[in-house]
């Protein structure tokens, strides 16, 4: 008799059950053999006298790696393995979690009734089963799969298809013998009972934390691993990691060294930004050390003030660390590159081949944000992208900055564009990325100007994330060329025991000082008042240019940027005027003398201008005035480029008096010396002992030395803007601290350094003898450096956590500045417990303050030259006064990391580089994970101080695999959601960086199963069969992600992209598939 099945309307299942008992026996030949299989018919199979099971594809079989045909035949191989612990078409039942109590028991059914065969002869067995019951005997052909699916008790993606069962004699007994013949053939099949049963084994053993967290990296960035070549990693070889330098960083600087090597030899590029006091100094020198080891030349780019920093671990010098590594690279400073000949550090920069540099590394990067053109001249930008990069030799570049992006994406696209040789504009495949680096900006500064037009209040960095997410290709790109981790970051998911802590961030202490306690002294409103009246027309004599001569300097001056647009001399001398105009603002709050000195300059100056004015008008000999022509100078008044006098311009711009209108000329000039000496005599008045702001400063000092911040810690750091400052309160704090046992020393960017101890006076020993442990000095009993006064020369790439006291003597406008200048004492692996920033304000509140700066600091001229979804280039941020107003009503109440200021686009915390590192190494020590089940979990403690509640994290994998849910998930088709054991959403999965931090976090060092949580989990699950809990916190994650699209597709409707409702077609549970998960108890 022949019977059918559709496996729909009549299961071959069902008649599995009717003729399985006592004695019968079975041999079955499939491609697949699934727990679950085993289970819809476990109660009859229990029963049975024997079962044989023969794999017709090689299962279990190892082939040869080496031989490039096999890889794809090795996939199916695994696939066949893992299906063992669920098919394709069981995920609901695997989605179920009873996998380790069904392998339970499936384990011990095997071993007393089944073996299992494979497959070894690469010769066609055709699927079907044989069932013997005494007399009794059957057929069954056209079953696949020894699984649910194949049963019919699942569905399956058969359209047309058919099983036939036959009891007819002859039939059967030659299935029968035939199976027999090949069973017995040892060059036909090969036992692989034991290993079927290890593989089910290790469905339900306890797994280690550490293990799962791998195998999670493992299913997620598989492809990574088959794309990266030998050279992409860090050869060890090399014997880089014996180095002293490499022995001396964190875990979190090794991470990024070994990240850096991988985005240079893959994009030949990579911005290391991570925040203020992370050591960035050190990873990079440890990619130096990689370099160097593999015969690679060198060059570091530095800012100038930051040269003695870079050229001590190249010497053998008490304070380098690092001399036995033999560290060799060149050193120049970013203004080397407007320079074709001269000395720069012993080197000729005549005769520089700057072609000829494998690496270079750029310290404080962000220099080179700006690519603005400039007039017969070649810019620093484009010397460094066109002689360094382009030319000679491949280049690669290493950029180091913690602010890379200020407010513009631009200026992360002129950064990366040197790492691409200039290409922005097309599409980098080993990005993985559909648009071009410029396409890809654009979109992201379109929705950065969208958030920065939103209410203060809703203006958050959480929001500015999620209107990003949108723009799936921009994660790509940074994930692909920055590295960038925050001091959050850190502390949350490296093991702080070994690092060492952060120190704890007292509340600033905010002091408003008056100029002076001279009665009948101006108002300081007042004074601002009158500084308003200045025209500062001796900076802009363009404008007085006659009209029929306008054409003729414009001709020689003036800058055209592309077709539609130039930038004008006579708008470049506007700017100045504001600049200028807030330069006398700023140095008349951090001191009168600075203010004094600068004011002083500006009458004599204009004095000059006059008498040459009134000597033409005499004699009408012929002569000229010169105007400023800016060079690389920022034009933003929250830059210091322009603030000290020594500030870069570019060539002069020559007018000639009997071209200009010098009457009128001469009346603006006049006007201003009478305001400006009227002030002037003013501010004579006040001497240092009249000084208000001194005297208060004297007394923070007497105090400190009272009631230290930590005990037996003498040292105080004080910050200004201007070298004139510095002088100013180094001569008047000198001998009074002497009197208090403290000793004192100076540092300006380019005079003379001054300390009151015998000792040689240079930069770095300066800083070595204020800051001997962080600078391990290695004379400990020399005596010590106590107050430093200093310019922003040193506000960044110096450790001076000896110190835990800062004062900034005066208040910068740009907030970025004042974190960055307490990220000199604000480090990781302080001794301090605590520190204390100490901030003067001018006698204003803030209200009139911020008032002030919008007046004086009046609307620059900018030109939108591009198309790059830009609003302006060179705005003063007018219409950030209330945003601004925040942020430094927030710094008198807080110190708070660059990256939660919100001012600007952070790239902190959003590479995924770390998990790819952590599994490459895995890999390299352990082998491939191709062949591990689906659905293996782990238990793990909870972490409360970390805020890690229980739950479980699920890892999913969207197997629709034709759709990414509105493209928004970086890791499609790999879904993370992290669900608390109340229901709550604690991570969905669009924050797939959170939730693979905390899983790193909670597993990474665990390489043991945590016994007194697993018992926990097992005992609440009955060991694995009552999962009905964690079951519904599964379908909760899903319905998550679900309900996530669902919610875009709503507000899809409304926007101009169209809908993604009609795009998606995204059915529920079924099209996720368990891969891991982590039980948090």
């Amino acid at each position: 008799m022949i019977q059918s099945f559709n496996n729909k309307t009549e299961k071959v299942g069902d008649d599995f059950k009717k003729n399985l008992g006592k004695d019968s026996r079975l041999q079955v030949a499939a491609g697949i053999f699934t727990i679950y299989g085993f289970e819809c018919l476990s109660a009859e199979l229990k029963k049975i006298d024997k079962l044989n099971f023969i794999f017709t594809d090689p299962t279990f079989i190892e082939v040869d790696k080496n031989r490039r045909e096999k890889k794809q035949f090795q996939i199916k191989a695994d696939f066949r393995q893992k299906a063992i612990s669920g098919s394709d078409f069981e995920i609901n039942l695997k989605n179920e979690l009873k996998g380790k109590a069904i392998a339970k028991e499936c384990k011990k059914w095997i071993e007393e009734k089944a073996s299992f065969k494979a497959n070894i002869a690469n010769k066609y067995i055709q699927p079907h089963i044989t069932l013997e019951n005494g007399e009794n005997k059957y057929v069954y052909m056209g079953i696949n799969e020894f699984s649910s699916a194949g049963f019919g008790y699942e569905k399956d993606n058969s359209v047309l298809h058919q099983i036939i069962k036959t009891d007819d004699y002859e039939a059967t007994k030659q299935y029968i013998q035939n199976f027999e013949e090949v069973w017995n053939d040892e060059k036909i099949v090969k036992n692989v009972t034991d290993e079927v049963l290890g593989y089910i084994a290790d469905l339900y053993k306890e797994n280690s934390p550490e293990f799962i967290y791998y195998l999670t990296l493992y299913n997620i960035f598989d492809e990574f691993l088959e794309d990266i070549s030998e050279d992409e990693l860090a050869n060890e070889k090399t014997g880089f990691k014996n180095s002293v330098i490499w022995n001396k960083l964190y875990d979190f600087q090794k991470d990024a060294a070994l990240g850096i090597v991988n985005k240079l030899e893959r994009h030949n590029g990579c911005i290391l930004a991570d925040s203020v006091g992370l050591g960035k100094t050190f990873s990079a020198l440890a990619v130096i050390k990689y370099y160097q080891e593999r015969n690679r030349t060198v060059l570091v780019l530095c800012p100038k003030r930051l040269g003695d920093n870079w050229r001590t671990f190249l010497n053998n010098y008490d304070d380098n660390p690092l001399f036995r590594d033999r560290l060799n690279y060149h050193v120049l400073y970013h203004t080397d590159l407007s320079r074709d000949q001269g000395q720069s550090n012993g080197i000729d920069l005549s005769r520089v081949n700057w072609g000829n540099y494998d690496l270079v590394v750029i310290d404080e990067s962000h220099n080179f944000r700006n690519n603005d053109p400039r007039k017969d001249r070649v810019t620093r930008y484009q010397r460094l992208l066109n002689d360094v990069m382009k030319a000679g030799v491949k280049t690669k570049v290493l950029m180091l900055s913690a602010t890379p992006v200020n407010n513009r994406f631009t200026d992360l696209k002129n950064q990366i564009a040197l790492a691409c040789e200039g290409e922005t504009n097309i599409a980098d495949g080993r990005m993985d990325t559909d648009k071009s680096i410029d396409t890809i900006l654009t979109n992201a500064q379109r929705v950065f100007n969208d958030w920065s037009k939103l209410p203060v209040e809703e203006r958050t960095s959480q929001e500015l994330l999620k209107r990003l997410n949108a723009n799936f290709d921009f994660f790509k790109l940074l994930d692909s060329v920055t590295i960038a981790r925050s001091r959050k970051h850190i502390e949350k998911y490296y093991d702080i025991n070994k690092i060492g802590k952060f120190p704890n961030r007292l509340k600033p202490i905010t002091h408003h000082a008056d100029i002076t306690d001279l009665e009948g002294f101006i108002e300081i409103s007042e004074l601002y008042k009158e500084l308003s009246k200045l025209s500062m027309s001796i900076y802009s004599p363009t404008e007085y240019i006659l009209d029929n001569k306008r054409q003729f300097y414009s001709e020689i001056y003036d800058t055209k940027l592309n077709e539609n647009f130039s930038f004008r001399q006579v708008h470049r001398e506007r700017n100045l005027q504001t600049l200028m105009r807030v330069n006398f603002l700023k140095r008349l709050e951090s001191s009168v003398d600075s203010f004094r000195i600068t004011l002083g300059k500006f009458i004599s100056e204009i004095e000059r201008i006059i008498n040459k004015i009134e000597e033409f008008e005499k004699t009408g000999a012929q002569g000229s005035v010169e105007a400023i022509q800016f060079g690389d100078i920022n034009l933003d008044a929250d830059s210091d480029d322009w603030l000290n006098d020594e500030f870069s311009v570019g060539g002069k711009v020559r007018v000639n008096l009997e071209d200009m209108n010098t009457t009128g000329w001469k009346q603006d000039l006049e006007a201003d010396v009478l305001v400006a000496k009227a002030i002037f005599r003013e501010m004579e008045k006040v001497t240092p002992e009249h000084d208000t702001k001194l005297r208060d400063l004297k007394a923070f000092i007497k105090n400190k030395l009272r009631s230290p911040v930590n005990s037996g810690n003498r040292k105080i750091l004080i910050f200004s803007a201007f070298a004139d400052t510095v002088n100013y309160l180094y001569e008047n704090l000198a001998g009074y601290n002497k009197t208090l046992g403290l000793e004192t020393a100076k540092l300006r960017g380019s005079d003379e350094k001054k300390t009151t101890l015998k000792l040689n006076n240079n930069f770095n020993n300066i800083l070595i003898n204020f800051s001997p442990r962080s600078k391990e000095r290695r004379d400990k009993s020399a005596t010590e450096i106590d107050v430093l006064i200093a310019t922003d020369c040193i506000s960044e790439g110096q450790n001076l956590q000896d110190c835990d006291m800062l004062i900034n003597y005066d208040i910068h406008w740009n907030p970025v500045r004042i974190i960055q200048r307490f990220g000199r004492i604000d480090r990781i692996g302080s001794t301090n417990k605590d520190i204390q920033l100490v901030n003067f304000w001018p006698q204003l509140s803030l209200d009139d303050y911020i008032n002030l700066k919008n007046r004086v600091e009046n609307k620059m001229f900018i030109v939108d030259a591009t198309a790059t979804g830009e609003d302006n280039v060179l705005t003063n941020k007018s219409s950030d006064l209330l945003f601004r107003k925040k942020q430094l009503e927030r710094l008198q109440e807080e110190v708070v990391d660059i990256e939660d200021m919100g001012s600007g686009v952070s790239i902190t915390d959003l590479g995924l580089n770390d998990f790819r590192m952590d599994l490459v190494n895995y890999i390299k020590e352990n082998g491939s994970l191709a062949n591990v089940a689906n659905g293996m979990h782990a238990v793990c403690g909870k972490d409360v101080e970390r805020g890690i509640k229980e739950g479980v994290i699920f890892v999913l994998k969207n197997i629709n695999s034709e759709v990414n849910i509105d493209k928004t998930n970086q890791l499609h088709p790999f879904y993370l959601v992290y669900i608390t054991a109340n229901g709550e959403i604690s991570s969905n999965h669009l924050n797939v960086k959170t939730t693979l931090d905390i899983l790193r976090a909670l597993c990474k060092g665990n390489s043991e199963p945590l016994k007194d949580v697993y018992e926990v989990f097992n005992d609440e699950t009955d060991d694995g069969k009552n999962m009905a809990k964690y079951s519904g916190l599964l379908n909760k994650a899903i319905e998550s992600v679900l309900h996530v699209k669902d919610e875009s597709d709503v507000d899809s409707l409304f926007t101009a992209g169209g809908t993604t409702a009609l795009m998606n077609n995204i059915k529920g549970l079924e099209d996720f598939e368990l891969l891991t998960f982590v039980v948090i108890k």
